[in-house]
C-alpha cells in the first residue's frame, strides 16, 4: 500500500511538472505579446533549429522527414514547380499540409512558410485568374484597383494553402531593355510609389497607430507580401538583368528607395535583396543598405529574404567561394536564404561559422526573431494547416471580371485616326466582314507573357482564359462574320472583301536575362503582318508586349494603335474597349522611344524627343460621328501638348523621412 501511494504522489508531481511546463511555453499562447511569444521561443530554440529557421527550401527537394530533421523554416515553389500538371487545390492544399506536419513534428512545433511567386495573380497555378502584368497596372493609375487585386489574389494563393507571395515587384525601371521591365509599375517612382496600395489588398488594411516597419497581415484570407528586389534593380547599366546600378545617393534615394518607404509603412511582411550591384557591390553583400539603411534607418521590423541563389552570385562566378558567400550574405543582414537545392551544404556551413565566431550569435537571433514576427503576425502557430474552404476562389467568376476591368483601364490608345476629326475608334459592332490577324490574337500563352503556369510562360492554351479573338467574336454583332489569319498574304488580302482588321501582334514570353534585348522589336512576323493588312484594308493595330517596342515605322500604315501590355488571361477587356462598350482611360506608364538608340531615356531627361510621352493616352471625342460608348475625357491634342511640356519639368518634395523625391506634374494629372 505504501509502495502504492509512492507511485501515485510520483504521477502526481509529473503531472503538475507537466501542467507547470505547458503555462511556461508563452509562445504557444496567442493572448500573449508577440514580442514575449519571440523572446520566450527563442530562448528555447538550438543553434541547428534558429538556422533551420533560415533556410528555405524548393518542393522539389522537401518531404515531411526532411523538415523534421533540419528544422526548415520555409519552402518555396519556383517558377512552373508544381505539384502535379494542373494540380486542383486539393492536391496543392494536401502538398502543404504534408510539409507543415513535418514541421509541426519537431520539438518545438515551429510552423513553415511557403511562399511563390504569385505576381500578376496566383499565376503558377492552372485555372488561376492571370491579371495584367504591372505595366499594364501602372497604365491603369488606379491604385484602388490594384489594391482589390491584392484582395483577390491573396484568395487564390490561399485557395492552393499558400501563406507567402514573393510580390509586388516595386522596381522602378528605367530601361525597357530590361527583360524585367514587365515586372515594374513604371520608369516614374510615384506611380510605383501608388501601386504598393496591392499590399494592403494582400495583407490587409493596416491598423490604426500601427508601429511604422512592423509586418502586418490580417488573417486567413491574407498572405504575406514581399517587396523587391532592395535596391536599383531597374536602373542597371544598359537594362542589363542582374548587372551593376550606377548611380550617386541623390539618385538612389530619390528614384528607387520611395517605394520601399511606402510599402514598409503599409507593413509588408518581407523583403527580397536584388541580384544587382550597386556602384560595384553586390546588393546580397550590402551590409551598409540591407542593415544599415533598411533596418537601422527605415526601421524595418520583417524579414529580409534572399533571392533565388542569391548568395551564390555574390562571388564570381556564381558559388566560387559558397562559404564566404554565405558569410558575406548572412552578415549584410539576409535572414533567410533560399537556397533552394543544396541545403545541407548551406546549413553546415553557417554553423561552423557562427561555431568559429565569423558570423555572431546576436545576427543569428536578429533573423531569427524577424521570421518568428512574421509567422507570429500571420497567425500561423494558431492556423498552421490548411483547408479547401478557399478553393472555390481559384479563377472565379469575380476576380475574372477584376481582371477584365483591368485589362479595360490599361489600354492606351496611342493613335486614333491621321486626323483629330476622322477617328477610327471605336469599331462598329456590325460590319460586313472583320478580320482578325496577328500572332498575338489567338495564343492565350502570348497574351499572358512570362510567370505564367511557367516560370518562362509559354505558347497557345496554357491555362483556362479568353484569347482576344475569342473576345472579338463574342462582342461583335451575330451577324457579323469574323476571319482570322496569323499572317494572311497578299493574295487573301486582294481575295476578301474585309470592313476592317484588327492585327495583334507583339513580344514572345520570356522572364528576367532571357527578355532583355537590344532591339526591342516584336515578333518576325509581326512587321509583314501589319505591313500586307494595312495596306490593303483599314486597321487597328493592338500590340501585345512588355514593354515599348519598335513601332515608329509602322504607325503611318495604320489608323489605330493601342497597347494592350500583357493583358493576362482575360481578352474580353481588351474587346470591350475597340468596341466602344468602355472608354480608353490608360497613359503610358513609360516613354515609347523612336528608335532604341535614344536609351535610355526616361521623362525629365535633356533632349526628352519620345515618339509618345511618358502620361500620352488619347481618349474618344464623342462628339464625333462613330462614338458608341467611350467617356468624352478632353481633347487629345490639348492633353499631348500639355503631357510634352509636364515631361520636361519635375519638382522636388520633401517626405516625412527627409528624402528628396521628384515628382512630375505631368503624373498628378492621371
Amino acid at each position: 500500500m505504501k509502495s502504492s501511494n509512492a507511485s501515485w504522489v510520483c504521477l502526481l508531481l509529473l503531472c503538475f511538472a507537466a501542467m507547470g511546463d505547458a503555462e511556461y511555453m508563452k509562445y504557444k499562447d496567442p493572448k500573449q505579446p508577440i514580442n514575449t511569444r519571440i523572446k520566450d521561443l527563442i530562448g528555447r530554440m538550438t543553434l541547428a533549429e534558429k538556422i533551420g529557421q533560415m533556410t528555405q527550401i524548393e518542393r522539389e527537394v522537401a518531404s515531411a522527414d526532411v523538415m523534421k530533421k533540419y528544422f526548415i523554416g520555409s519552402i518555396l515553389s519556383g517558377g512552373g514547380s508544381v505539384p502535379a500538371p494542373q494540380a486542383p487545390p486539393s492536391i496543392w492544399v494536401n502538398m502543404v499540409n504534408e510539409f507543415q506536419k513535418g514541421a509541426l513534428s519537431t520539438r518545438l512545433g515551429i510552423p513553415m512558410i511557403y511562399g511563390i511567386d504569385a505576381v500578376h495573380g496566383n499565376n503558377n497555378v492552372y485555372n488561376a485568374t492571370l491579371f495584367p502584368h504591372n505595366i499594364g497596372l501602372g497604365a491603369t493609375r488606379d491604385p484602388d484597383l490594384v489594391k482589390r487585386i491584392g484582395e483577390a489574389t491573396a484568395l487564390e494563393v490561399r485557395a492552393t494553402g499558400i501563406q507567402y507571395t514573393f510580390a509586388p515587384y516595386i522596381a522602378v525601371c528605367r530601361d525597357p531593355r530590361w527583360g524585367r521591365c514587365y515586372e515594374s509599375y513604371s520608369e516614374d517612382h510615384t506611380i510605383v510609389q501608388q501601386m504598393t496600395d496591392i499590399i494592403l489588398g494582400l495583407q490587409g488594411e493596416i491598423p490604426v497607430n500601427h508601429t511604422k516597419g512592423v509586418p502586418y497581415v490580417a488573417g486567413k484570407d491574407k498572405v504575406a507580401a514581399c517587396a523587391k528586389h532592395f535596391v536599383g534593380d531597374g536602373g542597371t547599366h544598359n537594362g542589363i538583368n542582374e548587372n551593376n546600378t550606377i548611380i550617386d545617393e541623390h539618385g538612389l534615394l530619390s528614384i528607387h528607395m520611395p517605394p520601399y518607404y511606402d510599402s514598409i509603412i503599409k507593413g509588408v511582411a518581407t523583403i527580397m535583396v536584388s541580384y544587382s550591384s550597386l556602384n560595384g557591390v553586390k546588393m546580397h553583400a550590402n551590409h551598409a543598405l540591407v542593415t544599415g539603411y533598411l533596418k537601422s534607418k527605415l526601421h524595418f521590423r520583417g524579414f529580409v529574404i534572399s533571392d533565388w541563389l542569391g548568395i551564390d552570385s555574390i562571388t564570381s562566378p556564381p558559388g566560387a567561394n559558397y562559404t564566404y558567400s554565405v558569410q558575406a550574405g548572412i552578415n549584410a543582414g539576409i535572414d533567410m536564404v533560399m537556397v533552394p537545392y543544396n541545403y545541407t551544404d548551406y546549413i553546415d556551413d553557417l554553423t561552423s561559422l557562427v561555431s568559429k565566431g565569423i558570423v555572431n550569435m546576436s545576427r543569428i537571433d536578429d533573423a531569427v526573431r524577424r521570421i518568428l514576427r512574421v509567422k507570429f503576425t500571420m497567425g500561423l502557430f494558431e492556423n498552421p494547416l490548411a483547408d479547401l474552404s478557399f478553393a472555390d476562389q481559384l479563377g472565379k467568376k469575380e476576380h475574372r471580371e477584376l481582371a477584365r476591368e483591368a485589362v479595360r483601364k490599361s489600354l492606351v490608345l496611342l493613335k486614333n485616326g491621321n486626323s483629330p476629326n476622322q477617328q477610327f475608334l471605336p469599331l462598329p459592332k456590325k460590319a460586313r466582314r472583320i478580320l482578325v490577324a496577328g500572332s498575338h490574337a489567338s495564343n492565350l500563352g502570348y497574351q499572358c507573357g512570362g510567370w505564367s503556369i511557367q516560370w518562362m510562360g509559354g505558347s497557345g492554351d496554357i491555362t483556362t482564359g479568353t484569347t482576344i479573338l475569342d473576345a472579338i467574336k463574342s462582342t461583335v454583332a451575330d451577324s457579323t462574320p469574323v476571319i482570322y489569319s496569323e499572317n494572311p498574304d497578299d493574295s487573301f488580302m486582294n481575295h476578301n472583301d474585309f470592313s476592317f482588321a484588327i492585327v495583334v501582334v507583339g513580344e514572345p514570353p520570356y522572364s528576367e536575362t532571357v527578355g532583355d534585348s537590344t532591339n526591342l522589336t516584336i515578333l518576325d512576323s509581326g512587321p509583314d503582318t501589319i505591313r500586307t493588312v494595312c495596306s490593303a484594308v483599314k486597321c487597328a493595330v493592338v500590340v501585345v508586349s512588355g514593354r515599348p517596342v519598335v513601332i515608329e515605322p509602322y504607325v503611318p500604315l495604320m489608323e489605330a494603335l493601342v497597347a494592350a501590355w500583357l493583358p493576362g488571361t482575360e481578352g474580353q477587356g481588351v474587346a470591350d474597349v475597340l468596341f466602344g462598350d468602355y472608354g480608353f482611360t490608360g497613359k503610358l506608364p513609360r516613354t515609347w522611344f523612336k528608335s532604341v538608340d535614344q536609351l535610355p531615356m526616361n521623362v525629365g531627361d535633356p533632349h526628352y524627343d519620345p515618339l509618345y510621352p511618358f502620361g500620352f493616352g488619347l481618349t474618344i471625342n464623342s462628339s464625333l460621328p462613330g462614338f458608341s460608348g467611350a467617356d468624352n475625357v478632353g481633347d487629345s491634342r490639348q492633353r499631348l501638348i500639355y503631357v510634352s511640356l509636364c515631361s520636361l519639368l519635375s519638382l522636388v518634395l520633401i517626405n516625412d523621412l527627409g528624402i528628396g523625391v521628384f515628382q512630375h506634374p505631368a503624373a498628378l494629372l492621371f
